[in-house]
């Protein structure tokens, strides 16, 4: 038996996008409003690293809904 659950899988959803859906889609698998993931994804790029690499990988991995 699996212990995955599809009501919370990892989706982009198609309504709360704002650019490709990345920050909604991890927002409603974790349990958080996606205004917050945006900002702490925004918050996040004044640190180095490689966040915008990592946005555009989770756009292509993610499916949409």
């Amino acid at each position: 038996m699996s212990s995955v659950s599809y009501g919370r899988r990892l989706a982009r959803p198609r309504n709360d996008r704002w650019i490709a859906g990345v920050c909604a889609a991890f927002g409603r698998r974790f349990g958080l409003s996606s205004n917050t993931v945006r900002l702490i994804f925004l918050i996040s790029c004044l640190l180095p690293g490689p966040q915008f690499l990592i946005y555009l990988i989770a756009w292509v991995m993610i499916p949409a809904e």
